[in-house]
């Protein structure tokens, strides 16, 4: 019997979430913000996209044409279900990445995003990828890449194999994944109760396992319990984007553009020491012991010039939510996209006005203004702790060609909020 898996976890499904750094809207405001120029986004594709709520959420609040896939036939199925209930054009498939990316009738891209993906899959996937990149993202074109990173699992990484190996050995071939994780879990805390030397070099581990146990078990399955797992510094992975001609742009974690809010003073003057840009994020991992790294590759990377940049900075708009005096409520229970009175809630059960802010007018801002197509709270990562429901209200409030599908895929969504709280 063919095992379609690969050593990936296919027996428990992955979790129902939203990931705002796949929205290509978000690129622009990075890019300025870094001297590149951004790109223009038609065309978009994600690999491995779960259960395709981010990639519908792009889809349909947006003009962009998505296409991607994802192997496992249960996620996909799912992903294709709300593509059609939201009617949003998403071309969405159920195939392995190299029966994917051979795809003859596949557009070329402006941008590829790839979330919680490379770090778990074996290198023949990776050299797909990264080939498929060369051939089909455009000049220009950028590549968004999550991945867990060094130095910040250093420590972690025998605990893993542990783990995974107990599950292997030691768990009952019947008795299906989520006992054979608690089973490992528990066998862990055995192991650090004798007080090995490990444990003694690696205190924090205790701790690690201790929150590990109080963790989803569809989410520990995927992320701790496949065989392929890799951590991979920025270095590593800027030698295996190198044939693809990509190059680093930016993180796409906003935050850390803001050097003063994580280094020191002293570790800010080393890494102005450092010339090389690569070299210097290396580093910089270091200072931070970062253990998942959200990075934006491009190919053909340009700068702008300083006024350039300042002008466009100027332009750009964004959205900043404000609370109109009502309390949140349940935060157990999904905002239904409803809207009230031209309010847009983009919180759960928590009402608000959308104000569009002009970062170069000194505060000035047009509150109660009708966001255009560029200003949505997806393009500024959304709003709210969960951002699903914001993107998809924002679709209807702006008017968006696609905004009334999308709302109706909220409404199908919100009838099935047992799987989304899994």
């Amino acid at each position: 019997m063919t095992d379609w898996s690969g050593g990936y976890v296919t027996d428990i499904t992955y979790t129902y979430g939203y990931y705002n750094e796949l929205n290509p809207l978000r690129v622009r405001l990075g890019f300025l913000n870094a001297g590149l120029v951004p790109p223009e986004v038609a065309t978009a594709c994600e690999l491995g996209f779960g259960q395709g709520m981010s990639i519908n959420l792009h889809a349909a609040a947006s003009s962009v044409q998505w296409f991607g896939t994802d192997f496992n036939p249960a996620h996909a199925g799912f992903a294709q279900d709300l593509a059609r209930v939201a009617e949003s054009g998403a071309q969405l498939f159920d195939e392995a990445f190299e029966q994917f990316c051979r795809r003859a009738d596949l557009p070329d891209f402006d941008y590829i995003g790839l979330h919680g993906i490379w770090s778990w899959i074996s290198d023949e996937n990776r050299r797909v990828i990264v080939d498929f990149v060369r051939r089909k993202l455009k000049v220009g074109g950028v590549l968004y890449i999550s991945y867990n990173t060094q130095p910040g699992w250093a420590a972690m990484v025998p605990m893993r194999d542990l783990l995974t190996e107990h599950a292997a050995v030691m768990g009952a071939d019947g008795a299906g994944i989520v006992s054979r994780i608690d089973a490992a879990l528990n066998f862990a805390e055995r192991l650090l109760a004798v007080n090995p030397a490990y444990a003694r070099a690696n205190p924090q581990i205790a701790e690690r396992i201790k929150k590990i146990k109080e963790q989803n078990r569809h989410y520990l399955a995927h992320e701790y319990f496949n065989r392929d797992w890799r951590p991979m510094s920025v270095a590593q992975m800027g030698e295996w984007l190198a044939s693809a001609k990509l190059t680093w742009a930016c993180s796409a974690h906003y935050l850390d553009a803001i050097d003063a809010i994580h280094l020191t003073a002293e570790q800010q003057r080393l890494l102005a020491d450092i010339p090389d840009p690569m070299f210097r994020q290396l580093v910089r991992d270091f200072c931070v012991n970062q253990q998942f790294r959200k990075d934006y590759w491009v190919k053909g990377a340009r700068r702008l010039t300083p006024l350039e940049q300042a002008e466009a900075l100027r332009a750009q708009r964004v959205i900043r939510p404000t609370t109109l005096g009502c309390e949140p409520k349940d935060h157990r229970r999904p905002w239904r996209g409803r809207l009230a009175g031209g309010r847009l809630c983009a919180h759960f059960g928590t009402t608000c006005r959308p104000q569009i802010q002009n970062p170069g007018s000194a505060g000035t801002s047009a509150s109660g203004r009708r966001p255009q197509h560029h200003l949505c709270p997806a393009a500024a990562g959304g709003a709210g702790p969960d951002r699903r429901w914001g993107a998809i209200a924002c679709a209807r409030r702006c008017r968006h060609p696609k905004g009334q599908k999308a709302h109706r895929a909220a409404q199908c969504l919100s009838d099935d909020e047992g799987a989304l709280e899994q």
